[in-house]
C-alpha cells in the first residue's frame, strides 16, 4: 500500500518505519523534505521510504496519515488542496501547548479535521497510545487493542489492517 505520512516526528516516523519494514511504500511529507531530521529518518529506514513536499505526499498516498501537532493541523490540511475521497488517518489530538483541550467539549478533533478536509474519508486512529507502543506493540506475546472510529467502512478496514 502507498502511504503518505504528513509529519516526520515521533508518531509519523514510528508508523513509517514499521510500515516500511512490512513492505508498504512510504513517503514522508515535510515543509523541508531535505532537512537533516528527514534525511536521518530516511537513513533509519534504509532506503525503504522517500520524502517530498506536503502536496506531493498528499497526492502520493492511497492513505494519508496526519501526524502533525494540533496547532499546525488546520494550516497543513488547507495547504494540501482538494482531499475529496482521500482516506486520512487522523493521529492528532486537539491539545494546546499546556496539554489542555483546545476543543472537545462540544465537538471532537476528528470532526474538526473532517471539516478542514472536506469530503475526505477520516478515520481517527493512533492517537490513544504513545509512539513507543507503536514501535514495539508486543507485550509478552499479547497484542494491544487499537481503537479507531470513522464513518467509512472501507477506510476503517484499512485502519484495522494497518493497526495489525
Amino acid at each position: 500500500m502507498r502511504i503518505g505520512i504528513i509529519g516526520s516526528g515521533n508518531v509519523g516516523g514510528t508508523l513509517g518505519r514499521r510500515w516500511a519494514g512490512t513492505g508498504h511504500e512510504i513517503m514522508f511529507g515535510s515543509r523541508d523534505p531535505s532537512s537533516k531530521k528527514v534525511r536521518s529518518l530516511l537513513e533509519q529506514i534504509n532506503g525503504k521510504a522517500k520524502a517530498g513536499t506536503l502536496t506531493d505526499t498528499a497526492a502520493y498516498g492511497d492513505i494519508l496519515v496526519l501526524a502533525t501537532p494540533w496547532s499546525a493541523t488546520e494550516q497543513t490540511l488547507t495547504s494540501l488542496g482538494d482531499l475529496s475521497g482521500k482516506i486520512i488517518f487522523d493521529c492528532t489530538n486537539p491539545l494546546k501547548p499546556d496539554f489542555s483541550l483546545d476543543l472537545g467539549h462540544t465537538t471532537s478533533g476528528a470532526e474538526q479535521v473532517a471539516e478542514w478536509a472536506e469530503n475526505a474519508r477520516i478515520v481517527k486512529v493512533f492517537n490513544t497510545t504513545g509512539y513507543g507502543n507503536m514501535a514495539d506493540p508486543d507485550y509478552d506475546g499479547q497484542k494491544p487493542t487499537m481503537f479507531f472510529a470513522g464513518d467509512d467502512h472501507v477506510a476503517k478496514s484499512k485502519a484495522a489492517r494497518l493497526s495489525e
